[in-house]
């Protein structure tokens, strides 16, 4: 008895240790408002070196973009997002380039072809500014999901196709050239009460639940950061443990031609062979593409936010302001991306009523798209 007594007085011991580390260092980690700790981070070119001696051959173009005078849709799917016949009455408004990842490979084709299913929809991006980089059209472009009906659709029915349709895409682009499509905050990174990325709190989650993507995610943002944008050990682009990147959930956004050509094409091929590195260079994506494809999803607007219109800084991204543009209210947002001006019950800066609902368990019922 005395021997599980001492074990479990040891155990409570560590577990109070920990709480008590959590709660320190969430206290700690709040900077004060006298003295504000600098947050500009050299995150404006990609710098990460692959070991592979081979890279994939350019076989993701897009027929007719060159000519075109749409804004591409570009589209990323697996087969069991069912029949992709929705995105047809989307024909007249986009020049949509659809790429199906989990497909057999066709040795014979250049078209929409990406070269491994990795990192879930950012292989596809990727792929699709790599090897359609010169023919980007001028009215931008609009990545999204190939399924029609998904609990992160910020729709009140979790309707792509509505939302896509009634994207306007000159004012969501007129403020920085980028806008993620959606407006509620909720499973975001907007509000003030999600702890920093690197922090312990989510540190011990990370250890604690395992099988939270978003933790270990999360945890994983500050290396790849470094491992994206930095220059090796010591270097200033690695996410500081008390800093947060702000963004909006689920990877689906709207950006112009200039914005992508911020980076040269080399930087996307170094970005995407990040992905494709993973087991291979310690430096590289990790193996989970839940993981990898959630760190990207952090990155976009990194990428394509343009900054100059709000900061003073030249030579690198000034953190508070990258996070003020990637979390504009909700209100603000449903009035520029879809036109629904007016909304009077917005009862935070993340919510309108009526407008988006967050699913039970991240689902929508079987029978979703059949009985809408």
């Amino acid at each position: 008895m005395r021997r599980k007594a001492q074990k479990s007085l040891a155990q409570l011991t560590i577990l109070g240790c920990i709480l008590f580390l959590v709660f320190f260092r969430s206290r700690s980690s709040t900077p004060s408002p006298l003295k504000k700790s600098p947050q500009t981070y050299p995150w404006t070119k990609v710098t990460y070196q692959t070991n592979s001696e081979v890279l994939p051959p350019a076989r993701g173009i897009c027929r007719g973009l060159k000519k075109s005078s749409k804004p591409a849709l570009v589209i990323s799917r697996v087969e069991a997002d069912g029949d992709p016949s929705w995105l047809d009455a989307l024909g007249k408004k986009y020049h949509i380039c659809v790429y199906t990842v989990d497909a057999p490979e066709n040795l014979k084709s250049n078209y929409l072809q990406v070269p491994a299913n990795r990192g879930h929809e950012a292989m596809t991006y990727l792929t699709f500014i790599i090897d359609n980089y010169d023919q980007i059209p001028t009215r931008g472009a609009v990545f999204a999901h190939g399924s029609r009906f998904a609990w992160h659709n910020d729709h009140p029915e979790y309707d792509n196709a509505d939302l896509l349709a009634a994207l306007n895409i000159p004012t969501a682009l007129e403020p920085w050239g980028y806008h993620n499509l959606r407006c509620d905050w909720s499973l975001s990174t907007c509000p003030t009460s999600v702890p920093p990325q690197g922090s312990l709190e989510n540190a011990f989650k990370a250890v604690l639940q395992p099988w939270s993507a978003r933790a270990v995610s999360d945890i994983a943002l500050p290396k790849a950061l470094n491992a994206l944008f930095g220059t090796g050990a010591g270097s200033p682009a690695k996410l500081g443990r008390t800093h947060t990147v702000r963004s909006q959930c689920c990877a689906q956004f709207v950006v112009a031609r200039d914005n992508i050509r911020r980076h040269s094409r080399e930087e996307y091929v170094a970005l995407r062979q990040w992905l494709l590195d993973a087991g291979t260079h310690r430096n590289a994506a990790p193996l989970d593409d839940r993981t990898s494809g959630r760190i990207l999803s952090y990155v976009w607007h990194i990428l394509f936010i343009d900054q100059n219109p709000v900061s003073g800084v030249s030579d690198g991204v000034d953190l508070d302001a990258l996070n003020q543009q990637a979390c504009p209210s909700a209100e603000d947002c449903y009035c520029r991306l879809y036109g629904r001006c007016g909304l009077d019950r917005c009862a935070s800066a993340g919510s309108c009523f009526g407008q988006y609902r967050l699913p039970k368990n991240l689902r929508l019922p079987d029978d979703w798209a059949a009985t809408h």
